[in-house]
C-alpha cells in the first residue's frame, strides 16, 4: 500500500525534490513555465522585471497554489556576473539547480542599415550570452549529480528568419546551436538540453502590440491578428503559455530523458512551410 501511495505522489508531483530557475519569469511565457514546474513539484526561483509588490504576490500565489517553495532573484542577466550570481545564489538557497530554463529576452525591429549597434549588443547579451553564462555555471554540478535539464526558450526565429530582426534572429539561431552543444556534452551524464521554439504566444505584451499596431496602421484588431501577427502561422491561433509550460514540465520528467538536442516548434505550423 505504501508503495502505491508513493507512486501516486510521484505521478502527481513528478518534479518533487527538484530545484529550478526560470529566467524572465515575472510574466508571460516564463511565468507560465515557472507555474507548470511548481505545479509538478519543483522549488522555483523566478527572475525578471516588475513592481516589487506584484512579484511578491506572484511568489505567494505560486507557493499557495502549488505547495512548493518559490523565491525571486532580481539578478541583472545583461551582466555576465549577474547570470553567474543567479545560479550560485539559487544553489545556496535550494542546495542545487536541477532545472535551468533560459527564457529572458528582448526584441528590437529595424532595417539592418538603421539597426542601432547598442540594441544589437543588448539583444545578444540577454538572449544569447546570458544563457551561456547560466548554463556554464550550472553544468558541472548537473553532470556530477548525473541529472539535469536545460531548456532554452528560443523562437521560430531559431529556425527561420524575418526581415528587420537581425539581432533577434542571430541570437535565437545561436541559442539553438548552444542547446545542441550542451546536449552532446551532457548526453552521457543524464543532462538533457532542448530548445522550445514558439511562434506567436498570447501574452499581455502581444495583446498590447495588437492595439498599438491597429492604431498605427489603421487596421482592425482582427486584421492585425490574421494579416500581420499570424500571417506566417498556418493555425491562425496564438499558442498559450500553458502549452509551453506543459511541454517544459514534460521535458523535465523522466519521460523526457531521451529527448535532447531538439528544436521543438510550438508555432502552429510556421516552420513547416
Amino acid at each position: 500500500m505504501e508503495t502505491e501511495v508513493m507512486e501516486r505522489v510521484e505521478t502527481a508531483k513528478p518534479l518533487a525534490g527538484k530545484a529550478a530557475i526560470v529566467t524572465g519569469s515575472t510574466s508571460g511565457i516564463g511565468l507560465g513555465i515557472a507555474r507548470a514546474l511548481a505545479a509538478a513539484g519543483a522549488d522555483v526561483v523566478i527572475n525578471g522585471l516588475g513592481a516589487p509588490r506584484d512579484i511578491e504576490v506572484t511568489c505567494s500565489e505560486l507557493e499557495c497554489s502549488c505547495g512548493t517553495r518559490v523565491a525571486y532573484n532580481g539578478a541583472n542577466l545583461m551582466d555576465p556576473a549577474g547570470a553567474v550570481r543567479l545560479v550560485e545564489e539559487t544553489e545556496a538557497l535550494y542546495g542545487k539547480v536541477d532545472i535551468l530554463v533560459n527564457n529572458a529576452g528582448i526584441q528590437h525591429v529595424s532595417p539592418i542599415e538603421d539597426f542601432p549597434a547598442e540594441k544589437w549588443d543588448a539583444i545578444l547579451a540577454l538572449n544569447l550570452s546570458a544563457a551561456f553564462h547560466t548554463s556554464r555555471t550550472a553544468f558541472a554540478a548537473m553532470k556530477a549529480r548525473r541529472w539535469g535539464r536545460i531548456i532554452n526558450v528560443a523562437s521560430a526565429h531559431a529556425l527561420v528568419a524575418s526581415p528587420y530582426k537581425s539581432a533577434y534572429t542571430a541570437a535565437k539561431h545561436g541559442v539553438l546551436g548552444l542547446t545542441k552543444v550542451l546536449a552532446l556534452e551532457g548526453a552521457r551524464f543524464g543532462v538533457t538540453a532542448n530548445a522550445i521554439c514558439p511562434g506567436y504566444v498570447w501574452t499581455p505584451l502581444v495583446e498590447n502590440q495588437i492595439d498599438d499596431t491597429a492604431r498605427a496602421r489603421g487596421l482592425t484588431r482582427e486584421q492585425v491578428i490574421n494579416d500581420v501577427l499570424l500571417a506566417a502561422q498556418p493555425s491562425k491561433r496564438f499558442a498559450e503559455v500553458e502549452e509551453l509550460g506543459a511541454l517544459a514540465a514534460f521535458l523535465c520528467t523522466e519521460w523526457g530523458r531521451s529527448i535532447t538536442g531538439a528544436a521543438l516548434p510550438v508555432d502552429g505550423g510556421w516552420t513547416a512551410q
